[in-house]
């Protein structure tokens, strides 16, 4: 079975390293690099890679949002590749295929690419779909931990029909202004709650979470793309497909926060014209 493998990771002297060690493996086509998850988004959905090999510390999305932000039948197994031994007990407790620690060494990277063989051949999309959402969950989940450990909530306990319903900060989606109460939106449930969006966003990890508007806060990996709307208008995109205004006098935050590099995302919009948004305010 030959691989097609995707390498994505903000060095490049490291993209250098990988692509020169697939081109003597047998059985291994590289289909492409990227630097950064929003470009390694758009080249899954183009080349169908069957592996990623990706590292996690990346400006922008990391190598976590990223595999929050794939879905469908095309699913690639994913190599997790990074300098930092931190991450490796929650990928392994997980089931991850692997986890490759720099710097890299040729039969260690043979050996994950074998892995990941063996699981492509016994696993289907759904199966790993599941799995890589069981990566986030246990991610979401040492996130909350961290969030608490910094003064931010863990968990939020919201009435629901004449009881009360424990939430997890990590399930959160976004929040949303509802007159005198707020609305946390997790998964498909959502719950009010008697709060104020400013005292919502002192609650919430920033590291997590960024307010979009004076009436909305949305997780930030979530975020899929930054889109001009017409008439002045700039929204986001999230990952289920809908899409939430920007507040203008937001506009410029919300861009510097997810944005490492002005050249970001195929779909964000010019600094120009989100300056003029913010200026038509």
């Amino acid at each position: 079975m030959k691989l097609r493998v995707l390498i994505v990771d903000d060095e490049p002297l490291a993209r250098r390293r990988m692509a020169t060690m697939l081109a003597q493996m047998a059985n291994v086509e590289m289909v492409g690099e990227a630097e950064d998850g929003d470009v390694a988004l758009a080249l899954i959905d183009e080349r169908r890679p069957d592996v990623v090999l990706l590292d996690i510390q990346m400006p922008g999305r990391n190598g976590f949002e990223l595999m929050a932000a794939l879905k469908g039948p095309q699913v690639p197994v994913v190599i997790f590749v990074t300098a930092f031994n931190r991450y490796a007990v929650q990928a392994f407790e997980v089931s991850a295929v692997d986890y490759l620690l720099k710097p890299l060494v040729f039969e260690r990277v043979r050996e994950a690419l074998d892995r990941a063989r063996a699981v492509l051949r016994n696993r289907d999309a759904g199966t790993r779909l599941a799995e890589m959402n069981a990566v986030i969950s246990a991610l979401r989940a040492e996130s909350d931990k961290q969030a608490a450990a910094a003064g931010y909530e863990s968990e939020f306990w919201l009435q629901r029909r004449g009881e009360y319903v424990r939430v997890p900060a990590g399930r959160v989606d976004r929040v949303e202004a509802e007159r005198d109460y707020v609305k946390l939106h997790a998964g498909s449930d959502s719950f009010l709650l008697r709060e104020t969006m400013s005292r919502m966003e002192e609650r919430l990890d920033p590291d997590q979470f960024v307010r979009i508007h004076r009436s909305a806060i949305v997780r930030k990996s979530l975020i899929t793309a930054i889109r001009q709307a017409g008439f002045g208008a700039v929204n986001v995109a999230l990952s289920d497909g809908s899409e939430l205004r920007i507040g203008r006098s937001y506009v410029r935050h919300v861009r510097d926060l997810l944005l490492a590099r002005d050249s970001g995302p195929a779909e964000q919009i010019s600094r120009n014209r989100e300056e003029e948004a913010v200026r038509t305010d």
